[in-house]
């Protein structure tokens, strides 16, 4: 027991040595974490140093890594999303898809693939990598350029068709095992499915109070794991796939004043699990498959990549878009990703790919990803040397702003950050609030306003409020030693937003700033001198003279909260030399 136990900590050891090394390596030259994780797979798999032997084991285990993505996906869906942008994704997004998919199927049938596994290699192979474009997209503007709208618009569209192309290749493994896909199953799985978003809905967020009335945070995240593993496993005993399960748990809290919390506990376990994927998937590519059809796959990489950008061009094209924004777009979707990895890796564990068929797939798709960075700066070099857009290209367009993009974060929720929060709202500020306290979240929201539940102190949380597209951060907590640990957090991780904190008195202003807020707010002065302010007036002292002695009294103190800053920069510098 215990050599089996130190056999398994190896793996797991060499698995961490392999992320903590190559990882950043791949990030350093902007290659991105995924084809990381596939090289530090190979490095450790049977084509490599041979380190990792039991790979069917550790796939197993990766495979929750799937089920948690599916689960962030489903909690990230929000209807208001899918409607503001209804038209680049019917048009541009399931064009895309459909038109894709269709001309992979034809030259999979012509080159002798039956029907069902062309239909799976042309829709897996149609989709691109959401998580390697959004990387290379927050590199040229993110989503609010022209370019980043029609580029997600397709991601977006392509997540969707995830969760019932899984459903598919199900169905699939049941006609190739003789399993009967009856009407008595299907109405079945609908019920529980009914039945699941019921629960969701009406009895999910008392059960989550009941949770963090407890107060113990170890309890929330075991219950939101138990949340996403209970739901999964339900649609597995119903017939359908895991990954729909957790798709579908996603879904029930995508409305919840919880989601933000939850989704910052279970990132850590999707970023885990879902790297070890890949690594499996890594551990698993067939060289010698590479080596002796290298022209073959080469030249199948190089004509998807050309297939996927000229239909993304055109569609773009028709949209609206000018030529260099739809060169760009065409090129940042011309590879495919990782849910082809899993719909390919899916469907040959079922029998409906055969295994050096979807091995040679697999290839591919990491081929493809290795390429896109490269014929991105390619096509960009093109485009700067070449192009100079035309009157015809200079067309308005409509902008779409999401939600969650350029808003207010707002911490806290008490008595500073409920009237802020309320003025922002009458002033038409699209902001997201934090607070620790269900109480508040509930009556905040049942007024409707958009708090959620969360530790504002915590950068898993500020990331799923969407802190890296937010305009600034407004800290209204109540606790003070919140403040201390949030200032220097939110500096670290989002070194150029603006950060308004509210402080207790001058020193603690200074405090603040010296950890990087960019404006502080006493909370003990502004009280003092709007008091004084109404004493002074009431002692019949002309107006002019009041706001003349509390403006001058006003700037001395903050003068003074400079001063002290200053001061205390000159002291570490004497200490650091």
């Amino acid at each position: 027991m215990e050599d089996t136990g130190a056999y398994y900590l190896a793996d797991i050891l060499a698995l961490l040595l392999a992320t903590v090394v190559i990882v950043p390596i791949f990030h350093k030259f902007r290659l991105g974490a995924i084809l990381g994780y596939l090289t530090a797979g190979v490095v450790l798999g049977p084509w490599g140093l041979g380190v990792i032997t039991a790979v069917e084991e550790v796939r197993h285990l990766a495979e929750f890594g799937v089920i948690f993505l599916l689960f962030i996906l489903g909690i990230e869906l929000k209807p208001e999303k899918l409607w503001q942008m209804r038209n680049l994704v019917l048009g541009l997004g399931l064009g895309q898809l459909l038109i894709t998919a269709g001309v992979l199927y034809g030259i999979a049938v012509w080159l002798g693939v039956n029907h069902q596994s062309a239909i799976i290699i042309g829709f897996g192979l149609a989709l691109s990598s959401t998580a390697f474009c959004l990387q290379l997209l927050a590199e040229r503007g993110g989503i609010s350029t022209q370019m980043g709208r029609r580029v997600f618009a397709v991601l977006l569209t392509q997540d969707i068709a995830v969760v019932p192309l899984l459903a598919l290749i199900s169905v699939f493994a049941g006609s190739v095992s003789g399993t009967a896909i009856d009407g008595y199953n299907v109405l079945y799985a609908i019920e529980a499915i009914i039945v699941l978003l019921l629960v969701g809905h009406f009895l999910l967020n008392p059960f989550l109070s009941k949770i963090v009335s407890s107060q113990d945070p170890e309890v929330f995240i075991a219950a939101a794991v138990l949340l996403v593993l209970g739901v999964a496993w339900i649609m597995d005993q119903v017939g359908l796939s895991m990954a729909l399960g957790a798709f579908l748990a996603g879904v029930m809290l995508a409305d919840s004043q919880y989601r933000h919390q939850i989704e910052a506990d279970i990132l850590p376990f999707r970023g885990i699990l879902l790297g070890l994927f890949f690594m499996t998937v890594g551990m698993g590519i067939d060289f010698g498959l590479l080596f002796d059809k290298l022209f073959i796959i080469v030249g199948l990489t190089i004509g998807l990549m050309l297939l996927k950008a000229f239909v993304v061009y055109w569609l773009a094209r028709i949209s609206g878009a000018r030529h260099d924004i739809s060169a760009q777009a065409a090129v940042l979707l011309s590879q495919s990703g990782e849910f082809g990895f899993i719909m390919f890796g899916f469907a040959a564990l079922a029998g409906v790919l055969e295994p050096q068929l979807a091995q040679m797939l697999i290839l591919i798709i990491a081929l493809t990803m290795a390429l896109t960075p490269f014929a991105v700066k390619l096509v960009n070099v093109l485009l700067q040397k070449f192009y100079r857009p035309t009157d015809d290209d200079s067309e308005a367009y409509t902008e779409f702003v999401d939600d969650n993009v350029g808003h207010v974060i707002l911490a806290g929720f008490g008595r500073v950050g409920a009237r802020i929060g309320a003025i922002l709202s009458a002033a038409d500020v699209a902001y997201v609030a934090i607070d620790l306290s269900q109480e508040r979240v509930k009556k905040a929201r049942e007024q409707g306003f958009p708090v959620f539940y969360g530790d504002a102190s915590n950068v898993k949380v500020l990331q799923a409020a969407g802190a890296d597209r937010a305009n600034m951060i407004v800290i209204a907590l109540d606790d003070p030693h919140h403040f201390d640990r949030l200032v220097p957090l939110v500096r670290q991780y989002f070194p150029n937003i603006p950060i308004h904190a509210r402080a207790q008195d001058r020193y603690h202003c200074a405090d603040l700033i010296s950890q990087g807020a960019t404006t502080t707010v006493s909370e003990t002065l502004e009280t003092s001198l709007r008091l004084t302010e109404e004493i002074l007036l009431g002692s019949g002292v002309d107006e002019h003279h009041v706001k003349k002695v509390i403006d001058e009294f006003r700037d001395d103190y903050y003068s003074g909260v400079v001063q002290k800053v200053t001061e205390d920069k000159v002291v570490m510098g004497e200490l650091k030399h």
